[in-house]
């Protein structure tokens, strides 16, 4: 049974892998290599480099390249799983830009799309497609590129610096050579702003997770009857604990419940209901188990 276990937990961890690079390579292969603009990261350096080259080298090569060094060493020295994960992401990642191109596939760019081309939905689009992909790496793996095993590197032999300002120097490296590179023009920077501006606002919805929920904290006298009314009307769980009041100086409950989003405005509807009631509420984030009533 652990074989088995373990062998059904390898083969999901190889096809986060490969969904993810799938993903992010589509991103990239549509929306960001035809256009003249570069990710974020190691992957924005292969980009660049491969602008300067004037396409001479394949993009695919270059951004693997760039990255497989870095998840050897982190499989070697950190992680043996995830350098080989990230390994397989990259490769997909590289990969099906090549696969769409011999497929005949035309990317968004002013060579295929004419007068309705704009720039800033390439980079729009980019930053939405490949922050979906770079979350299910991070949720499944805690990382998403050649940044992160820079930084685990730079962790396991200086633990006392600070690893956060390295993805920020590297993004910024990226927005400020984006600027030489791209003929010192100020689009093709605003593209890349973008981009990762948009891309991590994806990422930080996909790690939170999308089964959201809001915690309510109801401080009553009665108890009782807004349980019913909560359970009853919303039909969501209530949790009762006896707590004390130090500016009235007596005996109360708190009630803690958890419900959804659409039904924020029927709770306060039947707080209100009671005026001694005191209540605030939460955004609690991926919400494990099943928070609903069984009816």
């Amino acid at each position: 049974m652990k074989t088995n276990s373990l062998i059904k937990t390898l083969l999901c961890d190889v096809l986060y892998a490969l969904t993810a690079g799938i993903i992010v390579g589509t991103a990239y292969y549509f929306f960001q290599n035809a256009n003249g603009f570069a990710p974020g990261g190691v992957g924005g350096l292969a980009t660049m480099t491969y602008h300067l080259l004037e396409n001479t080298l394949s993009w695919s090569v270059l951004m693997a390249a760039f990255n497989l060094p870095i998840f050897i060493l982190v499989s070697l020295w950190i992680n043996k799983k995830l350098g080989i994960m990230l390994s397989v992401y990259i490769l997909t990642q590289s990969l099906v830009p090549e696969l769409y191109a011999l497929l005949g596939c035309h990317p968004y760019s002013l060579s295929y799309s004419g007068e309705d081309f704009n720039i800033l939905f390439a980079a729009i689009a980019t930053g939405v497609i490949s922050g979906f992909g770079f979350s299910i790496m991070l949720r499944r793996f805690g990382a998403s590129g050649g940044t992160y095993g820079i930084s685990a590197l730079i962790r396991k032999h200086r633990p006392d610096l600070n690893i956060a300002y390295v993805s920020f120097i590297m993004d910024a490296s990226v927005v400020a050579i984006a600027f030489f590179v791209y003929g010192m023009k100020i689009t093709p920077v605003m593209c890349t702003l973008l981009n990762l501006f948009i891309a991590n606002i994806i990422v930080d919805h996909g790690v939170s997770g999308i089964k959201n929920g809001y915690k309510f904290e109801i401080v009553t006298s009665h108890p009782t009857e807004l349980s019913e009314e909560i359970l009853s009307k919303l039909k969501h769980g209530v949790t009762s604990v006896k707590v004390h009041g130090m500016y009235s100086d007596s005996d109360k409950y708190m009630l803690i419940s958890i419900i959804n989003k659409r039904q924020i405005g029927d709770m306060m509807k039947i707080i209100k209901a009671y005026p001694d009631t005191f209540a605030s509420f939460e955004k609690v984030n991926e919400v494990f188990g099943n928070f609903k009533r069984k009816v």
